[in-house]
């Protein structure tokens, strides 16, 4: 009689042919305890349950190989994986997968050891029926890795076309369906966020995703050389430092910089173009916060000639004080121009002081930047300038 170890024991050539002969009648029994035991495996499409059963199969057939040809357990349990339609893994978790590998693996041990010659034959097979159901879960789990490895491959490769799209300006079908594709409401409201890379920058995208899952917020990352841009849903409307805090420690040295909100993909190149337009001004205030929003760089911006700066300012100082009427320009630009003092101010408008503070005041509650503070006093001397230049 022919036989072939298993450690210290043995089983017959006999035996693995009747083991072999078998494998029909195993892949139908083991199929039947899965519907019986799992109503989800029921309602799998057809093609899908044939995938099963040719992955129960060919682990009958790779057993006995196993049994003959001892050696590389592993290789030969990952080929029943491999036969296996493409889809299987993404069609059925992972925990799913590991049942029907328990319940495969209870109906070898009910079925295989009667055909076993002898007691010791016998023994030998449970012995390795437990081994080889292991064996099988291991390399479940190696396919599942390597899915998810892939999976993960494509998603940071999809992302970083999204963003990509963003950042030139490409709002359009193809921008949107990807977006989609990563469970991206292309509707949401959102901003997006600039800085430099760290050095370790293979690892930034993991790191910027997982303090935002602990931030409870969905982004999207892009490494473009030395810079990060994110785009970070915000629903709430929170405000810059409230809404990338926990986001900033991902980012390299040097400054943060957040856009404006854009209501949906389609609008998020104008955040992108003013997150941006921030991080290239950023250096001219050296102690700017971080993270920054990009409309309190306008100045810097302005200097560079961004004509969004421009208008900015236009938009949000320059014509609102004209509006106005009465003097609230001319104390403005007559305060400004000689250094911040009240007194001197008031002699060179022939009025009270007094008449000099209210006029700030109203400036103050007009612009919103209050002419005494230094860095609010430099934003409204950049309008003041660009007022004179002309529209």
């Amino acid at each position: 009689m022919t036989a072939t170890g298993t450690g210290t024991t043995t089983v017959s050539a006999a035996t693995r042919r009747r083991i072999g002969l078998a494998a029909g009648d195993l892949a139908r029994a083991c199929l039947h305890e899965m519907r019986r035991r799992h109503p989800w495996f029921a309602e799998l499409p057809a093609d899908q349950r044939a995938g099963v059963a040719l992955v129960t199969q060919t682990g009958v057939a790779n057993f006995v190989a196993w049994l003959g040809e001892r050696g590389e357990p592993i290789r030969l349990t990952a080929e029943a994986f491999r036969i296996a339609p493409h889809d299987l893994a993404e069609r059925l978790s992972l925990r799913q997968t590991v049942d029907l590998v328990r319940i495969a693996t209870e109906v070898f041990e009910r079925q295989l050891p009667p055909l076993a010659t002898d007691e010791a034959e016998r023994r030998v097979l449970v012995d390795a029926i437990l081994r080889f159901g292991r064996e099988i879960a291991f390399a479940a789990a190696t396919v599942y890795a390597g899915a998810a490895e892939n999976r993960g491959a494509w998603d940071a490769r999809q992302e970083a076309q999204v963003v990509d799209a963003v950042v030139r300006g490409e709002a359009d079908d193809a921008l949107i369906s990807r977006a989609s594709a990563l469970g991206w409401n292309p509707t949401a409201r959102l901003r997006v966020v600039a800085g430099n890379s760290p050095q370790d920058a293979a690892r930034a995208p993991a790191l910027l995703r997982r303090e935002a899952d602990r931030a409870g917020r969905a982004v999207l990352v892009g490494s473009q050389g030395g810079r990060l841009v994110v785009l970070v849903a915000d629903p709430g409307g929170l405000d810059a430092a409230a809404l990338t805090s926990s986001l900033v420690e991902a980012f390299g040295p040097g400054p943060v910089v957040v856009g404006p909100p854009a209501d949906g993909l389609a609008n998020a190149h104008v955040a992108a173009r003013e997150a941006l337009a921030g991080l290239r001004a950023a250096p001219g205030w050296p102690d700017a916060p971080r993270p920054v929003d990009a409309d309190a760089l306008l100045p810097e911006r302005a200097l560079l000639g961004d004509p969004t700066a421009h208008e900015r300012l236009r938009a949000t100082i320059t014509r609102p004080l004209a509006e106005a009427g009465g003097e609230l320009a001319r104390t403005l630009e007559v305060y400004l121009e000689g250094g911040g003092s009240l007194e001197s101010c008031a002699r060179e408008l022939y009025v009270h002081p007094n008449t000099v503070r209210y006029r700030l005041r109203r400036v103050a509650e007009i612009t919103g930047h209050s002419p005494t503070d230094p860095r609010s006093a430099l934003v409204l001397r950049a309008a003041v300038i660009l007022g004179r230049l002309g529209p």
